[in-house]
């Protein structure tokens, strides 16, 4: 069975293909908070009424955690289904440029609607996390990952702003945005109300570690939401995700210390990783400002990573799946300080037992 190259997280495909129990698997390739909440005492009615097909109840709380009426916010089934319709649009509206490296479920959804697409090229070097200067490309619609996934570069809305009179479309991408400690500054969701050219993708897979409940949100202008809740299924968000997304959000305080307890583990691990990495043999770990760090070789990692699945049961992120990447790139998430000591230690083992050319 060959490697899933898409996506990080496939937990059960890895399991099998190791002859051992998910369990027993430290999930590196994943990005996600270190904790969940406790989702106890969902109420019956969420299993066996219908959802509610309006997700009024929860575009409210998630309208009122960023200031914006209701119908400015759509509830989808996380990121990804949002991306596919986002996708239909641009394919209307002209080319869609990309960076690349970049997150491959934009090509994904894109593809989905035979839409033109070109890549720009990201530089591949860069000695802060930022905020940085987002580059200007070419084309009709601008895709934006803030932070950008995989690099973990920060974009400053300074430099966004200018591009929404560039473009027909820009859909910015915030999934880990509300990970960074203060990310939010450089959130492009106040400019909504003023674009009706924008839209603003969040998720909460990751702030919450709920990706299997599968719960994001679209922030938009009213007229283009509405347009795609008439394209989608019936009930797109199941009725388990919607209780469990009105309770996470349903005190804003409650939010933003969540939020905050979030940022202060991405700040302390990631300086602390970020040490210990750079003191490693062969390897070299690229700034980030989110919960997962790009570490770069001047041969393949193919075989580290998979030492590391084989004889530790750690897996890391491969980013050949990354286009403009290739085999001497891994991506690892951030953990809770033991489990990313025991990342070290395994790298460390490994990196002494095959050295690096």
């Amino acid at each position: 069975m060959g490697v899933d190259l898409r996506h990080g997280g496939n937990r059960e495909a890895a399991a099998a293909r190791l002859n051992c129990k998910p369990s027993q698997l430290l999930d590196a390739s994943a990005s996600l908070a270190p904790w969940s909440p406790c989702c106890s005492r969902i109420p019956l009615t969420a299993i066996r009424n219908y959802p509610d097909r309006g997700q009024t109840s929860l575009s409210q709380a998630m309208a009122g955690l960023h200031g914006v009426d209701p119908d400015a916010v759509l509830p989808g089934n996380g990121a990804a289904e949002l991306f596919t319709w986002a996708a239909r649009d641009a394919a209307a509206a002209g080319v869609s440029a990309l960076l690349a490296p970049g997150f491959a479920d934009y090509r994904r959804a894109l593809k989905c609607w035979n839409a033109s697409r070109i890549d720009g090229s990201l530089a591949l070097t860069w000695d802060h996390a930022g905020p940085l200067v987002h580059p200007a490309l070419k084309g009709a619609v601008l895709w934006i990952c803030n932070p950008h996934n995989p690099t973990g570069q920060l974009w400053s809305r300074a430099s966004l702003q200018p591009l929404l009179e560039r473009y027909a479309l820009v859909i910015c991408d915030e999934a880990f945005l509300s990970l960074v400690p203060n990310g939010e500054q450089q959130s492009l969701i106040p400019l909504v109300a003023e674009h009706s050219n924008l839209v603003v993708i969040r998720s909460l897979t990751k702030l919450y570690g709920i990706a299997g409940l599968r719960l994001g949100y679209a922030i938009a202008q009213p007229q283009r939401l509405q347009r795609w809740s008439e394209w989608r299924d019936p009930w797109p968000v199941n009725g388990i995700a919607l209780a469990v997304g009105e309770r996470l959000l349903a005190s804003p305080q409650r939010y933003r210390r969540w939020c905050e307890r979030v940022q202060h583990w991405v700040a302390i691990e990631g300086a602390w990783m970020q040490q210990q990495l750079a003191a490693l043999p062969g390897i070299t770990p690229m700034p980030s400002a989110v919960n997962y760090l790009l570490i770069r070789a001047n041969s393949s990692l193919v075989p580290l990573r998979e030492a590391m699945e084989q004889r530790h049961r750690i897996l890391l992120r491969d980013c050949r799946s990354f286009e403009g990447l290739g085999e001497t790139w891994l991506r690892i998430g951030l953990q809770s300080r033991r489990n990313n000591r025991r990342i070290v230690r395994a790298l460390r083992e490994e990196l002494q037992r095959n050295p690096l050319t």
